[in-house]
């Protein structure tokens, strides 16, 4: 067990300038940085008032994951940023890490076609570098899985105070230990429940028979939910995702046992950040104290930042992004 050293502390700063899902985009990213007025000063991006909060997702899909890999991590090495866990940094450890006896697989998550596709340009783009890969992935199992003061809160997919208590309390650290990242691909353990709901949103399963053909080439039996609907009553209500509902589902109500499994976070808490969703259009508030900052860099979309200076009350005029060109992700 750890002690309650473990928890990850902010770099202080004037301001914190939070950054949504990179997937490669390593070019995109500096000049976003260029564009917040940071400068590369011997290797490291810094900014002499501000310091930068990366939401995860640095990994996969993307042409320049290494060099995103490089960029962020020497940031955070010189204190000039901060990093908490995506879903994707989940995957490549897990992915990556053997399973111990007992266990179906050879490796915690399962490298069937479907997980391989996923990871596979991470791979492809670090072969022949695997020390520097290794170093990456011990790197990742240090990052905090939420990161929160008393003026906002950044946690990569959706805010579950009654889990993260949980971990604060119980397990006395903020991160995955070893026996949590055993659990973490463990159905109905809490560690499982950690980074489903930390890192991936929750969901609701799609009635018997129905699936989604997502945008993304992968078929899907459930959609994500979105956890700011304070009486929702339908489909529609919760969904959260760049790909439709077939039929009119949207209209179909929630049952009582969906409700009860849906998060909420009440408008009077304060102000959270999150990435994960896959956005579109013009960067937006979801609710006055919600920014999303995955607005779908890699799908050449927007690599969004929200430049927070302590408000209570967020402004979308705060947001700042670079529309990423599909020369120069």
């Amino acid at each position: 067990m750890t002690n309650k050293s473990d928890f990850t502390r902010l770099p202080e700063a004037a301001g914190y300038d939070l950054i949504g899902d990179i997937h490669g985009c390593a070019h995109t990213l500096e000049r976003l940085l260029q564009q917040m007025d940071y400068r590369k000063v011997n290797g490291v991006w810094q900014h002499p008032e501000r310091k930068v909060i990366f939401l995860g997702d640095i990994v996969d899909r993307g042409p320049r994951i290494r060099e995103s890999l490089e960029l962020v991590y020497n940031m955070v090495q010189a204190g000039e940023a901060a990093c908490i866990m995506g879903n994707h940094e989940h995957n490549a450890i897990t992915y990556c890490t053997p399973a111990p006896e007992g266990f179906a697989d050879d490796y915690l998550r399962s490298h069937n076609p479907r997980h391989t596709r996923l990871i596979k340009e991470t791979l492809d783009q670090f072969e022949g570098a695997q020390d520097e890969w290794d170093t990456y992935l011990q790197w990742f199992k240090t990052l905090p899985l939420f990161l929160e003061n008393e003026q906002f809160r950044v946690v990569h997919a959706s805010w579950d105070d009654a889990l993260i208590r949980t971990l604060q309390n119980e397990y006395q650290t903020d991160k995955l230990n070893y026996d949590l990242l055993i659990e973490s691909v463990q159905p109905d353990s809490f560690g499982f429940r950690l980074m489903e709901h930390l890192t991936r949103g929750s969901h609701i399963r799609l009635p018997e028979g129905i699936q989604i053909h997502g945008g993304d080439g992968f078929t899907r039996r459930t959609f994500r939910t979105h956890f700011w609907a304070e009486k929702p009553e339908t489909y529609g209500d919760v969904i959260f995702q760049p790909d439709n509902l077939p039929g009119n589902l949207e209209d179909r109500a929630l049952s009582d046992q969906e409700k009860e499994a849906l998060l909420y976070y009440p408008k009077d808490e304060r102000p959270l950040f999150i990435g994960h969703y896959w956005c579109e259009g013009v960067p937006a508030l979801v609710t006055p104290n919600i920014a999303c900052l995955d607005y779908s860099a890699v799908k050449y979309g927007k690599l969004a930042s929200y430049r927070f200076s302590g408000e209570s009350q967020l402004d979308a005029r705060n947001f700042v992004w670079i529309s990423v060109d599909r020369d120069e992700s």
